[in-house]
């Protein structure tokens, strides 16, 4: 009878190892989305290969650093005076080993982060915005280089641009 029970155990445990031996997938990866996404935009790498920005101990890099970024922002934001536009916007995006940005996600959350939305004209333009920067550098990741997930983090008091992170 304990032969029986082991033998079922062990094909168990083989079958349902099969269930999970394809690849999953982190948490807010960003899949392609033709719906959504710029067909031209192409990774590097392997899907399952996409690190975090801050993964390779360097943090953003972007031409000139946060301080050319965020003048960026600030010359190209028209701010949109509407009373209730207080919150946060995220962006989160790929950067492939050439420096090339894409798959663009937005996240809006009020101050107390719960999902809202927000004026188009704020939306629109941050990520038109977003979508134009060139500046991204590759990384490298021994030797390799490599695709990587990039977000701005935007505040936003009143329709006007309050901060940008990271």
């Amino acid at each position: 009878m304990d032969l029986k029970l082991l033998i079922l155990l062990c094909l168990f445990v083989c079958c349902s190892t099969s269930l999970f031996s394809q690849q999953t997938h982190w948490v807010d990866d960003i899949l392609p989305d033709s719906l959504l996404d710029d067909p031209t935009f192409r990774i590097c790498n392997n899907e399952d290969q996409v690190i975090q920005y801050f993964n390779s101990g360097k943090g953003m890099e972007y031409e000139g650093d946060k301080p050319a970024l965020t003048d960026i922002f600030h010359k190209q934001y028209k701010p949109v005076t509407s009373i209730g536009q207080t919150g946060f916007i995220r962006i989160r995006f790929i950067v492939n080993c050439k420096g090339e940005s894409g798959r663009f996600r937005m996240l809006c959350s009020d101050l107390n982060y719960l999902p809202v939305q927000f004026d188009t004209k704020i939306t629109d333009q941050l990520l038109a915005i977003t979508k134009s920067l060139k500046g991204w550098k590759p990384k490298r990741w021994k030797e390799t280089e490599i695709d990587y997930y990039q977000y701005l983090f935007f505040k936003i008091e009143e329709g006007n641009l309050a901060t940008i992170l990271p």
